[in-house]
């Protein structure tokens, strides 16, 4: 079955991006709109539900609870997910919505089936989902924190196309805009039409508002597999978002109203969130009598209030930033939005630290732990580095097995439980990495100092140590409190170095400052016996079912003095990353299984949901309709189909790096938990890693919960006294523990793309193959190759004649009728569908920030 819809291509209307869009109601929202008030106010929004009646609710199973997820480009689309797993739920319009915002834990009540949404049996190019805005978990991808390119779009190849409307249309309301599309429109298709006809396309080609409306069948009469259920906000149960967001002042448009001399109107960067009446007192003194001069002045505002009477939030002003588009002003506002403490520590936080400096060891501490100063043991990062967090050694038995060690720092012998600085520690839960610097969770004085393993200086460590044979088999296992002294601080390059030329004798200019203790000749046999048992336990994990999907992940390199991006490019994950990688996971695991038997009720662990049925079941469909033989019935197997279906030709990589982005879509992210508190053991286990227990112990520096799980561990030796903390305060924090890092991975890759969008604007035009990963009926979504970063396409943006859009089964395809160049020469068609090769061009659209891909003529293109 083929269904297609053709269009003329309405470039006259333009493209304007970066503006705020309108807010433009649905349907549902329209009959609510309030009317200006004759006496008293009108409600907009409902009276949320009291405690009591919610409670009783969710106990009745009338009423359904759980995390709201808005459309970041259909902001008046909102989903929370289905208990049962199948179809999110659907929250259509602002009213619906009733005053929560994005990530808020909310209660919904279903509409009747009447209200449901009707689903296109095709699987059109609606949304029926909206995904959190990056959904694969870290384990499945390796110890650096992957790059996404801020989708936040449909897990659906089939995604939104955003609203293409300068802010003045939200200044004139909805009638104005609807005015001016139709008249846009109706010159347009007279303008047009000639043009087809030369061109030849005898089809006929309607503009979307031309269309022959459709009768949308009653939903009581479908089967649900072609309805969406539909809801609506009762009760907001916790609010997680920080109601702190970044934007633009503006004066009102109404002068001789009362509200003109009290307040300005804030517009939010992010549609998400409302637009706020902040009062005129807390706006820069000169804003009223030039208010132009503050056009492009980031500020940050605080929602305080949202009634029920009003389209808008009350806002205040917490601070102005700087210009947008500027890094500092645009980063500040990241942090601030994603409630990330970056303020300096408290006194009181600071007083826990050690405080004679220079730190020694007491003998007394000596006297607990095992002495491991005079061993090889090194450290291996990322070059930029100063958070050294683990360690590794391998020394040769006289049997001809391995001694391998995994040295952690004892960051909870400097962390005491219910101290000021853990409660700080807590909070923040996790460091959040930018391109430019870290927000640290630790003061600096033990991140980089006194718990870092820094070269040369003796350090607390937690360590876990094997008997293995060369092959990987683990014959014993040992954990324990040591000291360390690490002889060589080198980077993810050297370990490659060494890896790649195991012949080679290094010079010292080539290598860092080694201990005098060591030789290079050590350390290089140690980097590769390591290596050569890293590759036996990979290809074992593999061969035992794990996953791993490895998405593009963008590097910078910086400008010293001013900060300012000079390049990117894609960072390579080699074999020093994988040998790393791999004894980490080994460590997890071990600590995992020692925690769980020692502490069954308290054990902090991590696990991973299998991906979501529906949204698995439509990719796998989707797959066979464009003829990819995928086995979806386990980790594994899709893990192997990932890795043999794709050929060996030289756009083989882009291809599987395209299905990657495919797969993460049903993903769901990995959770702390703690076991006392789920019940079900099978609940326990890892999806991506295909593990039945997981931790994370081996980055206690950064991340809190390994913090818990090195007291657990500690508490399970016989070491320290256990845990102070019952299993539901375990579990609050393990859910704080989430929020944060979820937080902290969206911040990561908001700062990825402010520096990217600075890049383009800076040394653009850039050009870049590019595979078409999404059709769309008016657009497509490609991923630009060079440099990992997915955008969408335009058709109305291109100098088009015309094009054409069909679905052959649920394959999209789009045709594009190109201009030609000169009068003389014949228009040139292009077929877009998933794993087209293009040619793009990103180009800074002008508007901070914002940058378009525009595609290459296919007569350009070689």
């Amino acid at each position: 079955m083929s269904n297609s819809d053709s269009r003329i291509n309405p470039r006259q209307l333009g493209t304007p991006r970066g503006g705020s869009y309108a807010a433009v109601p649905t349907s549902g929202d329209r009959k609510n709109r309030n009317k200006p008030a004759r006496g008293k106010k009108k409600s907009i929004f409902e009276a949320y539900m009291s405690k009591e009646d919610v409670s009783a609710g969710l106990k009745r199973g009338e009423l359904i609870q759980g995390p709201l997820r808005i459309n970041p480009k259909k902001y008046h689309e909102a989903f929370i997910p289905s208990p049962d797993g199948t179809r999110d739920i659907f929250i259509d319009g602002v009213v619906a919505r009733n005053r929560a915002l994005n990530g808020d834990i909310v209660v919904v009540r279903l509409l009747p089936r009447e209200q449901w949404k009707v689903i296109k049996p095709d699987g059109g190019d609606k949304e029926t989902e909206a995904t959190h805005e990056s959904d694969v978990p870290e384990d499945m991808l390796g110890t650096w924190a992957p790059r996404e390119a801020a989708k936040g779009d449909a897990k659906s190849p089939d995604v939104i196309i955003e609203a293409q409307f300068d802010d003045d249309d939200a200044e004139h309301g909805q009638d104005h805009l609807q005015d001016t599309l139709a008249r846009d429109i109706k010159t347009l298709s007279l303008d047009t039409a000639e043009k087809v006809k030369a061109a030849g396309m005898g089809a006929v080609h309607r503009t979307k508002q031309e269309e022959v409306p459709k009768a949308t069948p009653d939903p009581k009469l479908l089967p649900d597999k072609f309805l969406q259920r539909t809801a609506k906000v009762v009760y907001i149960l916790e609010k997680k978002h920080s109601r702190a967001a970044t934007g633009f002042i503006k004066l009102l448009a109404d002068k001789n109203s009362e509200l003109f001399k009290k307040c300005a109107m804030f517009s939010p960067v992010d549609h998400r969130v409302p637009r706020a009446y902040v009062s005129l007192a807390d706006c820069p003194s000169d804003f009223v009598a030039r208010p132009e001069d503050y056009s492009n002045m980031l500020f940050i505002c605080r929602i305080v209030d949202w009634k029920e009477d009003s389209n808008f939030a009350s806002g205040q002003l917490a601070k102005s930033l700087g210009q947008a588009g500027e890094i500092e002003p645009e980063t500040e506002g990241i942090l601030t939005e994603y409630g990330v403490d970056f303020s300096d520590f408290s006194p009181e936080a600071l007083e826990c630290l050690p405080q004679g400096l220079p730190w020694v060891i007491s003998p007394g501490e000596m006297a607990k732990r095992r002495d491991l100063r005079k061993e090889c043991i090194f450290t291996i990062d990322p070059s930029t580095a100063k958070d050294l967090d683990d360690a590794l050694s391998c020394k040769q038995l006289p049997d001809g097995n391995f001694e391998v060690g995994v040295h952690i720092a004892d960051v909870s012998y400097f962390v005491l439980e219910e101290t000021a600085l853990d409660r700080v520690a807590s909070e923040r839960a996790t460091s959040v990495y930018l391109v430019q610097k870290v927000i640290p969770m630790l003061p600096k004085l033990l991140c980089e100092e006194l718990c870092s393993l820094n070269p040369m200086r003796d350090r607390l460590t937690f360590s876990v140590m094997w008997k293995v044979t060369p092959e990987g088999k683990i014959l014993d296992e040992w954990f324990g409190r040591t000291v360390i002294c690490s002889c060589a601080k080198l980077s993810y390059d050297h370990a490659q170095s060494m890896i790649e030329n195991p012949g080679k004798v290094f010079s010292p200019e080539e290598l860092p400052p080694i201990s005098p203790q060591h030789s290079v000749a050590e350390i290089q046999q140690a980097v590769l016996n390591l290596h050569h048992i890293a590759r036996h336990l990979r290809k074992q994990r593999f061969i035992d079912g794990a996953l791993r999907l490895d998405q593009l992940k963008l590097s910078f390199t910086l400008d010293q003095e001013s900060g300012m991006p000079q390049g990117c490019y894609i960072y390579q994950y080699r074999d020093s990353n994988k040998l790393v990688e791999e004894f980490m996971l080994l460590a997890n695991m071990a600590v995992a299984h020692q925690i769980y038997r020692s502490f069954p009720e308290q054990a902090l662990l991590r696990r991973h949901p299998p991906p979501q049925s529906k949204l698995l079941n439509d990719l796998m469909e989707f797959c066979h309709q464009v003829g990819l033989e995928i086995d979806f019935s386990s980790a594994g197997s899709l893990h192997k189909s990932l890795n043999e279906t794709f050929g060996a030709d030289k756009y083989s990589e882009a291809r599987k790096e395209v299905l990657t982005n495919m797969f993460s879509r049903p993903m769901q992210m990995a959770l702390y938990f703690c076991t006392g508190v789920l019940k079900d053991e099978t609940l326990f286990r890892h999806y991506a890693l295909n593990v039945p227990f997981y931790t994370h112990f081996t980055s206690p520096i950064r991340r809190y919960a390994d913090v818990v799980v090195h007291r657990l561990l500690s508490a399970s030796l016989g070491i320290s006294s256990p845990i102070k903390m019952e299993k539901e305060a375990i579990q609050r924090q393990a859910e704080h523990c989430n929020d944060r890092k979820m937080a902290s991975k969206r911040v990561q890759e908001l700062s990825t793309d402010l520096f990217f969008a600075v890049f383009v604007r800076e040394c653009g035009p850039l050009e870049s193959e590019a595979m078409v990963m999404g059709v769309l009926n008016e657009a497509f979504d490609v991923l630009v190759l060079k440099f990992g970063v997915q955008k969408r396409i335009y058709c109305n943006a291109l100098p088009l004649l015309g094009f054409h859009f069909q679905k052959v089964g649920r394959k999209p395809e789009l045709t594009l009728m190109w201009e030609p160049e000169r009068p003389e020469q014949e228009s040139v068609s292009q077929e877009i569908t998933i794993f087209t090769l293009v040619e793009v061009v990103l180009r800074s659209d002008g508007v901070p920030l914002k940058y378009s891909a525009l595609l290459k003529r296919p007569s350009a293109q070689k």
